[in-house]
Order: structure tokens, then C-alpha cells, then sequence
């Protein structure tokens, strides 16, 4: 028997491999035939918990999926193939599941119309407010506001920035430092800068976006320590959408005023 060191590894493995969809006799056979190298159900079945008749099931199971390969002597053995050769066949139905799960959800066709909402939502997480913000910047078609702190931008951001230039969306951003400014315009030249009636990055702000003027989110930032800083958001989404017009108010004004400054 393994001991608890080993025990416990073979355990994470073997929950791992259960995320590829075999079962948890399957998982397990595969673990211990790495340990063995080549073995008998009676082998795999001394070396954990699976029971020797449930062996077989699982090795054929394996061996379909091109993970075992099988010598038929009596009693029957079994043979993994390497490490190497058991990742690259991993990571191959990984990458070709989510290439069908894409195909499919582009042909699912939404069950009624969306209605307006009327509500905010919360998203709790750095990556979360991430994601969130690169999706409603890819889906800006007009107008995009965008404010946010040095060390949340990224070259994602400017990326989708500039994408969006492209799409001939008309850029807005604040709340960033001078040298940061000036990357930007390299990147994304179209895209105009102005001071905020705030100090932005003084007040554990995160994130703002405002796109079309019907799609609104702000995040904070909420010291969690000395190593450690968590973000939370809320969005909403709807040209009457409370949030959406209390910031789309605030970002008009201080646009049009902007603009009437660039007139004169």
C-alpha cells in the first residue's frame, strides 16, 4: 500500500483525470498502472482500491481512449502509455471539446427576447470584473468611457482598445497616470484622455465603464491584507437602467463640457 504522501497524490490525480469524464474506477486504474508500468487486474488491484473485477471494465474503458494498452495472455495485463503521451491526449480532447462547445452555442439561438433590465448585478473578483469589462468593450459599437488605475490596465485592455478604434468606436479614458496616457496613445491614437472631477485612484477606486450608453460597470478595490487586494463590481445594463443612467448623466456632461472646451 502507498503511504499517505503517495496516497494523497495518487487521490489528486485521480480526481483530475475525473474532470476528463471517467469514472472514478477508471481514474484510479490509470494512476496505478503508472505506478506499476504494466500490470494484471490482480496487480492493480493490490496497489489501491479497485476491486480486481472492476479492473477489467475500466482498462478496456482506457484502452478505447488510447490511454492503455492491453496484451491478451491469461490473465490479461495492461500497460500504460507514458506520462508525455497521456497530457498530449488530454489536452487534445480538452481543446476539441471546447472547439464542438463553441460550434454548438453559436447555433443556440436565445429562447425569447431579452428583456430590458432593470437591476444591477455584482461580480465579485478580480478576474471576474476582468472578463466582464473585456466583453462589454468588445461589444461597444459608438461610444466607450473607460476609467481605471495603472496597475488594472493591461495589455488586454489596450488590445480590445484598439479593436474597438477599428470598429470606429469613439474612445474616452481618465484616471490614469501621465506615462500610462502616453502608451495608450501609441496604441490606441484616436483615443482621447480627460481629468476626472476626482481623484480616481485615491479612493480605492477600481474600474469604470460606461459603452453606448446602455451598459454601465464599476468595480473597487478592498484591501485585504498585506499581500492581497480583492476587487468587487456591480453592472447594469439598459438605456433606463438605474446605474446606467445615474453614470451616463455624470460622463455626459463631463463629455459635452470637454468637447465645447476642444471648440473654442
Amino acid at each position: 500500500m502507498a503511504d499517505k504522501s503517495t496516497e494523497r497524490l495518487e487521490q489528486e490525480c485521480a480526481a483530475l483525470l475525473k474532470e476528463f469524464g471517467f469514472s472514478e474506477y477508471e481514474a484510479y486504474t490509470f494512476v496505478y498502472l503508472l505506478r506499476l508500468g504494466v500490470g494484471t487486474a490482480k496487480d492493480v488491484a493490490a496497489v489501491g482500491d479497485v476491486p480486481r473485477t472492476r479492473v477489467y471494465d475500466a482498462g478496456d474503458a482506457l484502452h478505447e481512449a488510447g490511454l492503455v494498452d492491453i496484451q491478451h495472455t491469461s490473465p490479461k495485463k495492461f500497460t500504460p502509455v507514458s506520462r508525455e503521451s497521456a497530457i498530449r491526449k488530454l489536452d487534445l480532447q480538452r481543446q476539441n471539446t471546447i472547439t464542438e462547445l463553441s460550434e454548438l452555442l453559436d447555433k443556440l439561438e436565445p429562447a425569447t427576447r431579452q428583456p430590458e433590465e432593470f437591476g444591477v448585478w455584482t461580480v465579485a473578483g478580480h478576474e471576474a470584473v476582468a472578463s466582464r469589462l473585456l466583453e462589454f468593450i468588445d461589444d461597444a459599437e459608438d461610444e466607450l468611457v473607460f476609467m481605471t488605475v495603472d496597475e488594472l490596465l493591461t495589455d488586454d485592455h489596450l488590445d480590445r482598445l484598439a479593436a474597438a478604434e477599428t470598429r470606429g468606436v469613439d474612445i474616452y479614458l481618465a484616471g490614469l497616470s501621465e506615462p500610462v496616457q502616453a502608451e495608450i496613445r501609441e496604441r490606441v491614437p484616436s483615443a482621447e484622455t480627460f481629468e476626472t472631477l476626482w481623484a480616481w485612484a485615491d479612493e480605492g477606486a477600481g474600474s469604470l465603464l460606461v459603452t453606448d450608453k446602455r451598459t454601465a460597470l464599476v468595480s473597487v478595490l478592498a484591501d485585504q491584507g498585506t499581500d492581497s487586494t480583492h476587487e468587487m463590481g456591480i453592472w447594469g445594463t439598459g438605456e433606463r437602467n438605474s446605474l446606467v443612467v445615474v453614470l451616463r448623466a455624470i460622463f455626459t456632461w463631463r463629455l459635452d463640457t470637454l468637447a465645447s472646451d476642444s471648440d473654442e
